[in-house]
C-alpha cells in the first residue's frame, strides 16, 4: 500500500525589506541606490533582466552614443572617466554603469519582474509582488524609466507586407539592411540616427515625418534663444520636410516630454537625398506603403522609429493619475516617475529622493535594529502579522 502524507500548506515566500524598494536597475535605479547607501540606509533593487542598464544591453542599436556631453549624463557621486570622450559611446556608458554598480556595491535581484505594487494602507507598508516573492518595506521607489515597452503602431495593412517589420528595439546594425530600400516610420533621434546607419550600409532609407520636430546641433545645449541660433546653424528645415514647432526646444520637452533630435550627420544625408523624407503613411500594402500626398513606393523592410512608454501602469495599482508629475510623498513612503528628463534629470531625482527617505530614516525609533541585516526571509504574509 502506499503512504498517504497529509500535505502541509506551503507559507507563502515574503521579504521584509528594511530600507526601500526600487524597481529597474537602469542608470536612476543604481543613483538612488548609490544615493541612499551614502546616507547608510539599505536598499533592494529588483531587475526584471538578467542585467544593469538592460535597456542599453539589450535593446540598442550598435553605433548608439550619449546625445549630451558625458557631465550632463554622469550618475551622482562618481563622473565618468576622465579619458572616456565626450559623448562616450554604448559599450562605455554600460562599462560606467557596471563600475559604478561595483564601486557602490550593489548587487539588483536579477530576473524578478514586478507583477503588481501596492500601498498597503492597514499597516503602512508597500506591498510588491515577483513572481517568486512578495517584498514588504516602507519605501517603494519607482526607477523604471519612460522606455520600457517599445511603442508598435497601428498601421493599416503592416500584416500584408511581405518582407521583415522591425521596431528598433531589436535594431542593431544598418548591414543586416544592406542595399535595401527601407521605410523608416518615424524621425525622433533613433529614426534620425538609424536612416544615417543604413546609409553608410548602402541602404536607401525613406523616413516618414508625421509631426513636427527640432532639429538641433548636437554642440547646442535657453529656449528661444536656442531656437533663433539654431535657424541660423541648420538652416529652415521646412523645405526638407522638417517642420520646426513653434514652441522652443526645451519648454517643448518639459511641457509634452517630446526630446528634440539633436543631429549627428543626418541633415547633411537628407540635404543630399540619400535619405528620403516623406509624410505620413496611409497604409502599407504588401510590397511597400501608400503615403498620404498619394505616392505610393516598394520597399524591402520597415523599420519603427516609433518609441517606448512605461509599462507601470499595469502593475502599479496605487497611482492616482496615469502620470504623475514630480515626486507623490505619503506617510513614510516616496515613489517616483520619471519626468521625462531622461539622464539628465536622473542625478537630481535620486539626490532629492534619497535625501527625503534618509531624513525619515534617521527619525526612526528602532533603526539601529536595522543595520545587521536589510533582508529578512519572513514565513508568511499576512498582513494582520506585519
Amino acid at each position: 500500500m502506499g503512504s498517504c502524507k497529509e500535505k502541509k500548506e506551503e507559507p507563502a515566500k515574503c521579504v521584509w525589506v528594511h530600507g526601500p524598494i526600487i524597481v529597474g536597475a537602469g542608470p536612476s535605479g543604481l543613483a538612488a541606490s548609490a544615493c541612499l547607501s551614502e546616507h547608510g540606509v539599505p536598499s533592494v533593487i529588483l531587475e526584471r533582466s538578467n542585467c544593469i542598464a538592460s535597456l542599453w544591453q539589450l535593446k540598442t542599436y550598435d553605433r548608439l552614443k550619449l546625445h549630451l556631453p558625458k557631465q550632463f549624463c554622469a550618475l551622482p557621486l562618481l563622473g565618468f572617466p576622465e579619458n572616456f570622450p565626450k559623448y562616450p559611446t554604448k559599450g562605455q556608458f554600460i562599462s560606467y554603469m557596471e563600475s559604478y554598480a561595483a564601486h557602490f556595491s550593489i548587487q539588483p535581484r536579477f530576473n524578478q519582474a514586478v507583477q503588481s505594487a501596492e500601498f498597503d494602507s492597514t499597516c503602512g507598508f508597500w506591498r510588491v509582488r515577483t513572481q517568486d516573492l512578495e517584498y514588504i518595506s516602507r519605501w517603494f521607489i519607482v526607477a523604471t524609466g519612460e522606455n520600457a515597452e517599445p511603442v508598435i503602431p497601428e498601421i493599416v495593412g503592416m500584416e500584408r507586407f511581405h518582407g521583415p517589420v522591425v521596431h528598433t528595439s531589436a535594431y542593431k546594425s544598418g548591414s543586416d539592411f544592406a542595399n535595401q530600400k527601407v521605410l523608416v516610420v518615424g524621425c525622433g533621434n533613433s529614426g534620425m540616427e538609424i536612416s544615417l546607419d543604413l546609409c553608410r550600409h548602402n541602404a536607401v532609407p525613406h523616413m516618414v515625418v508625421r509631426n513636427t520636430v527640432h532639429v538641433l546641433p548636437r554642440e547646442m545645449l535657453v529656449d528661444k534663444f536656442l531656437l533663433l541660433v539654431s535657424n541660423f546653424t541648420v538652416g529652415n528645415t521646412d523645405q526638407l520636410g522638417l517642420h520646426r514647432p513653434k514652441t522652443g526646444p526645451i519648454e517643448l520637452k518639459n511641457v509634452t516630454g517630446k526630446t528634440p533630435v539633436l543631429d549627428v550627420g543626418a541633415l547633411s544625408q537628407i540635404r543630399s537625398g540619400k535619405i528620403k523624407v516623406m509624410e505620413g503613411v496611409k497604409e502599407i500594402t504588401r510590397n511597400g506603403a501608400r503615403f498620404m500626398d498619394g505616392q505610393e513606393k516598394e520597399f524591402d523592410s520597415i523599420i519603427l522609429a516609433t518609441g517606448y512608454k512605461s509599462n507601470v501602469p499595469s502593475w502599479l495599482r496605487d497611482a492616482k493619475t496615469p502620470f504623475p508629475n514630480g515626486l507623490e510623498r505619503r506617510e513614510r513612503t516616496v515613489y517616483s516617475w520619471l519626468h521625462k528628463r531622461g539622464l539628465l534629470g536622473t542625478s537630481y531625482d535620486a539626490v532629492k529622493i534619497a535625501n527625503d527617505i534618509a531624513d525619515e530614516w534617521r527619525t526612526m525609533r528602532d533603526c539601529r535594529t536595522y543595520c545587521n541585516a536589510h533582508i529578512i526571509l519572513l514565513k508568511n504574509c499576512n498582513k494582520n502579522k506585519l
